[in-house]
């Protein structure tokens, strides 16, 4: 079980590029409320959501992990893995691709 948390730990880290800060301050901008999926009814995106999970776990320590943050860890490797596959041709610095993944934790651009 140890070595999968590490694995988890290390894949998050090499998907998540923005730190804690950089992340919340991207989720507090309109671009980033205006982009991803709502579920019926929600006035949240599933990206802007899972980017204040994110930051939660960015700024707890290693022992701190529960397996909720173990589980969305997974989930945003998966993402970002799926997403990056999905670049747009040409110049994405102002798309709703990158913003999408900036919800996420990660910045193409980086």
């Amino acid at each position: 079980m140890a070595d999968d948390e590490k694995q988890t730990r290390d894949d998050f880290a090499d998907a998540v590029n923005m730190t804690a800060s950089q992340l919340e301050g991207w989720l507090d901008s309109d671009e980033s409320k205006e982009v991803g999926q709502k579920k019926d009814g929600a006035s949240e995106s599933t990206g802007h959501e899972s980017g204040r999970h994110i930051v939660r776990i960015l700024r707890k320590k290693q022992g701190e992990y529960t397996d909720d943050d173990y589980a969305h860890m997974r989930k945003v490797v998966g993402y970002v893995a799926r997403h990056i596959e999905q670049r747009p041709s040409g110049d994405v610095e102002d798309t709703r691709w990158r913003y999408s993944l900036m919800n996420w934790g990660h910045d193409p651009l980086k």
